[in-house]
């Protein structure tokens, strides 16, 4: 299920520049294990001379009985700034009738498109994996179990994924080391702390700071009233 988008980009009529997806966490659809919570996210990036840039956001995600998925997506903005976030998603997947429905609030529209939940589905158990050698000469992945941790009332089971590309992998010329780190809550079905860092693109947590088990209010996956529906299963839109 796509994930919190926050894109950036230079004007169309300018060369270079970039274009960026932040994916969040995933959110499996699961049946009967239904819950509400609110999710944190920050983003830091590094500059070349040691300088930080670091983005937030909160929004609210739900699952229901039947595993229907309720996701907000609000825009990243400067932490501790005077930007205030506002949203600019709202997502409603439904693993039985294989939907996705994303609503834009400022145009007023859902696109439908269709929903796979195999992909999903795999984040309903925690990560697991062995230190080991990359073919190739490429690096090492190193593996840690961390234990066991209670995140807003929920218990936790830890993992660290160190990965290493030696010099010249990636047009590289020192090694490069990105970090993967769990937090899994196995009552759930998914990550309650996910950090990463890396030097793509600095490092990102994602934290459940509040949960609440139990069926969330039902009118979250009802579409928003008003609202015109694309069916975009048969007929998707040009790419731009």
């Amino acid at each position: 299920m796509p994930q919190t988008r926050t894109r950036k980009s230079a004007p169309a009529t300018q060369d270079g520049g970039v274009r960026e997806v932040l994916e969040s966490i995933a959110i499996p659809p699961i049946p009967h294990v239904p819950f509400f919570a609110t999710l944190d996210t920050e983003a830091t990036k590094y500059t070349a001379d040691g300088a930080t840039m670091t983005f937030v956001n909160e929004r609210h995600i739900a699952r229901d009985t039947q595993g229907r998925i309720y996701e907000e997506r609000w825009f990243l903005v400067p932490k501790n700034g005077n930007v205030k976030s506002t949203m600019n998603w709202i997502q409603i997947a439904d693993p039985k009738q294989r939907t996705l429905y994303n609503c834009s609030p400022q145009r007023q529209i859902c696109d439908l498109v269709v929903y796979d939940p195999a992909s999903d589905l795999g984040a309903a158990s925690p990560a697991k994996g062995t230190s080991r050698i990359l073919p190739n000469d490429q690096g090492n992945v190193a593996w840690e179990d961390l234990g066991n941790r209670n995140i807003a009332g929920i218990d936790t089971v830890g993992a660290r994924e160190t990965t290493t590309m030696n010099a010249g992998t990636l047009g590289n010329d020192q090694p490069l080391t990105s970090v993967r780190e769990y937090w899994h809550s196995d009552q759930l079905g998914i990550n309650l702390l996910s950090i990463r860092t890396g030097p793509m693109f600095g490092k990102q947590t994602f934290t459940i700071t509040e949960i609440t088990p139990g069926e969330p209010d039902p009118q979250l996956f009802e579409l928003p009233a008003g609202y015109t529906i694309h069916d975009q299963r048969k007929n998707p839109p040009i790419s731009h």
